[in-house]
């Protein structure tokens, strides 16, 4: 069974813009229930990026999501190091700012990269970040999963891929 890891802004678009927690009641519905499957997942960046805003968000993913739905992305340091080399290889590209915020430690981007790399096969990627390979002050994620050829997928692509309507 593949696993789709998700990324903050797979809760944070939802709730601000699409999917209010207060209007979209099976949305968030389906997500608990693909949470408490295991169909989706995500790892401990992402918490530490959702649970800093004591929010509704916040107080929904705390009473929602299962235990062990934020996996340990310390598994992953060998393809983290990949990514790191990967994205300071790009210096001749991307301004050192970018570089330096998508490997700070405090930011799940590179490590979401590395979690689903480590499990290429079963783990699919889902963020709301598109491709911008001419962006200089920002690496977004689709540009290193094309490079180690981990996959990704919107929210939106996820769903159909797994034949979800609600």
């Amino acid at each position: 069974m593949k696993a789709y890891v998700v990324d903050s802004n797979f809760f944070i678009q939802a709730h601000r813009a699409t999917y209010p927690l207060d209007v979209a009641k099976s949305f968030w519905l389906k997500v608990n229930e693909l949470a408490q499957s295991g169909t989706i997942i995500s790892i401990d960046k992402v918490k530490q990026e959702l649970f800093n805003k004591n929010d509704n968000l916040e107080d929904w993913c705390k009473g929602n999501l299962p235990d062990g739905f934020f996996k340990d992305s310390s598994t992953a340091l060998s393809e983290y190091s990949k990514i790191s080399a990967w994205a300071i290889s790009k210096s001749d590209h991307y301004l050192p700012n970018a570089i330096n915020e998508f490997l700070d430690v405090y930011e799940a981007d590179a490590f979401l990269v590395a979690y689903v790399l480590e499990d290429v096969q079963s783990r699919v990627l889902v963020t709301h970040e598109v491709s911008d390979p001419n962006r200089k002050n920002k690496i977004k994620m689709p540009e290193p999963c094309k490079h180690f050829g981990v996959s990704y997928r919107n929210t939106i692509e996820m769903f159909r891929e797994l034949g979800i309507t609600f």
